[in-house]
């Protein structure tokens, strides 16, 4: 009797997601919702035939050399700067990631860090729980959105999802990418395009949307903050990298910036090996200028969930001799049907 191939998952997943694969692959699970050691991965991954990635784990030329079994690597994520895609490509491994499913969440996180951040929600709960508030008084004045510049840096998907969202606030939308929209997409959007320096100079609210590529990478640092607009805010859902967290920390001390919120920090850019060990610690210390959630971009169940399903459907697919449909990569002869070359069958 044939073996059944072997899938390894680095992290927690839904049941239905190891439903999807369990009748068909032998399944290596991480279920303890704690991180595993890269050496531990790869340990499990050794003899794996498919590998399910999430945003700490890290695939590099070595980790491949190591694991030639792998045909597959599903990332249960979006932006991949962890991943080495060409030597993924090199070593005839499928590449796939999830574009879509993390698109909307990720927007509506946006606009509700912009808005805790523009109208002091976390100094004004802080001070109810405080006991020292004993009603109405003049303190704690923001900024509403109605009227304002807002001007989003990464006109992708999720930077077309945030100007959507935001349309309802009436604010004045700009754009700033290396590639302009269609002139119908800016008037459905009613989004205007512009230089990036133009953008920061007139924003009242930046919102960073980039992946992290060597041309992104602190793109937001002392000399860019220092022809930002006074008294403006940032907002960063892209990757934390995308700044300079010690630069952004300056800006708000000297009253450049009103404030900054983010999702994402340098430290989780394992791409980076000269990355920070820890957020900016002045950063951290400014609780009334500063909103900051735990990479909660996607963490809405319903959505980890179709995510990671589509991981283990672009799994299926591939030890079958299919193309992955989230594939971002074209191997070598995997374009072809080679189940007549593994050494195990599947059924679907």
């Amino acid at each position: 009797m044939k073996r059944k191939p072997k899938v390894v998952i680095t992290h927690w997943v839904h049941p239905e997601v190891v439903a999807c694969l369990d009748s068909s692959c032998d399944v290596v699970l991480n279920q303890t919702r704690k991180t595993l050691p890269a050496a531990e991965i790869l340990k499990r991954a050794k003899q794996a035939d498919a590998l399910m990635v999430f945003m700490p784990d890290i695939v590099d030329q070595a980790f491949l050399h190591e694991c030639k079994r792998l045909r597959i690597i599903a990332g249960a994520f979006k932006g991949y700067d962890n991943i080495d895609v060409a030597a993924c490509t090199q070593s005839g491994v499928w590449f796939t990631i999830e574009d879509d499913s993390l698109t909307i969440p990720t927007a509506e996180l946006a606009v509700g860090l912009l808005l805790s951040l523009a109208r002091n929600i976390l100094p004004g709960d802080r001070l109810v729980r405080s006991g020292e508030f004993g009603g109405w008084r003049p303190v704690l004045y923001g900024m509403g959105l109605q009227g304002r510049t807002v001007g989003i840096i990464g006109m992708g998907k999720i930077g077309r999802a945030i100007a959507e969202r935001l349309a309802g606030f009436k604010p004045v939308l700009l754009y700033s990418d290396t590639a302009s929209l269609t002139r119908e997409m800016e008037n459905d959007l009613n989004v205007r395009h512009v230089g990036l320096d133009a953008l920061v100079r007139e924003s009242d609210f930046t919102v960073l949307a980039l992946p992290l590529t060597p041309d992104t990478l602190r793109l937001v640092d002392k000399q860019r903050l220092a022809r930002i607009k006074r008294g403006s805010y940032i907002i960063n859902i892209g990757r934390g990298s995308v700044v300079d967290e010690k630069a952004v920390a300056g800006a708000l001390r000297t009253g450049r910036l009103a404030g900054y919120a983010a999702d994402v920090f340098e430290m989780e850019d394992l791409s980076r090996p000269d990355r920070p060990s820890q957020i900016a610690p002045g950063l951290l210390a400014d609780t009334d200028r500063t909103v900051f959630t735990a990479h909660l971009g996607s963490a809405v169940d319903d959505v980890r969930r179709k995510i990671a399903l589509h991981a283990a459907e672009n799994i299926v697919d591939a030890l079958a001799g299919k193309r992955p449909r989230g594939a971002i990569n074209n191997p070598p002869g995997r374009d072809e049907d080679f189940r007549r070359v593994l050494s195990f069958s599947i059924s679907l």
